[in-house]
């Protein structure tokens, strides 16, 4: 474990996060979206936005497993230039939910392109819900990707339920909790309106949810997407029903004078203490 206190950015970033209901199946509407929502992203100052979980063909579990084929991405996939293109028009990097297939299976992950258009290996979900184990594997790395000096860590929906997978992204340097989501009205309101204060608090991390609105899969959702600061004080917040973007300025200022009040962090990270470290650093630029 790195007990080392992670070096921290110098300079600020505005971030987004993207909400909008995907069609069900359809791939060229969702990639159109995405690139519609990047580029007023990219309008508003934002360097990198994060989509909802497994956007690109809606959350769907059944129409996946019938057909990976047209549903589920690999790295290859050519429907994914357009998104390619428009993080190169518009210098901004894009994390956008999908199902990839790999010879070990069928994946939810988080797609990962660069400012210039490259992509990197996807993240995979590691805590897969009880109703996705049946089609999905899980993923077996931490991810996190590194832009204008900041460290941010990647998420897919129930992987924020458990509090180990953002003490990790911590404990590894990251400086920011990026998570792709599906959180229902039932009971997904609550759920985030807990979990992401805590995760941000808990490691002096800013943590940014994207969620869906309107329905998907089956799941009526409950928008309301959102960044925390370090404190796990709302920076930013969308509707509970509306399409939107909404972006936030990470302050390395912020972040240096939370950490130095609240030693949580190097306190847990001064014990020793044994957590996982298989993490992949990818850079945006």
């Amino acid at each position: 474990m790195n007990t080392e206190p992670a070096s921290l950015p110098q300079t600020s970033l505005r971030i987004a996060a993207a909400q909008a209901q995907p069609v069900s199946g359809n791939v060229p509407a969702n990639i159109a979206k995405t690139v519609e929502l990047t580029a007023r992203a990219a309008d508003r100052g934002a360097k990198l936005v994060v989509f909802p979980e497994k956007f690109l063909s809606g959350y769907e579990p059944d129409l996946i497993a019938g057909d990976p084929a047209r549903y589920a991405f690999d790295e290859h996939d050519a429907r994914l230039e357009p998104i390619r293109e428009i993080c190169r028009q518009r210098d901004i990097a894009v994390i956008v939910g999908a199902a990839t297939r790999s010879g070990q299976g069928l994946h939810i992950s988080s797609l990962i392109f660069s400012r210039t258009g490259e992509m990197f290996t996807p993240y995979h979900k590691q805590y897969l819900y009880s109703s996705e184990t049946r089609i999905y594997r899980p993923g077996t790395q931490g991810c996190m990707v590194q832009i204008d000096g900041w460290r941010l860590a990647l998420g897919v929906c129930y992987d924020s339920g458990f509090p180990e997978h953002a003490r990790h992204a911590a404990v590894n340097g990251a400086h920011a909790y990026l998570v792709s989501a599906l959180f229902s009205v039932k009971t997904g309101y609550h759920q985030s309106r807990i979990w992401f204060p805590a995760r941000a608090f808990d490691n002096t991390l800013y943590v940014l949810l994207s969620n869906h609105v309107g329905t998907t899969g089956g799941w009526a959702t409950c928008g309301a997407s959102a960044v925390w600061g370090p404190y796990g004080d709302v920076v930013a917040q969308a509707s509970c029903d509306h399409e939107e973007v909404i972006t936030a300025l990470l302050d390395p200022e912020t972040l240096a004078d939370v950490r130095e009040r609240e030693t949580v962090l190097a306190d847990f990270n001064a014990r020793g203490d044994e957590v996982a470290s298989d993490y992949v650093v990818h850079r945006l630029g």
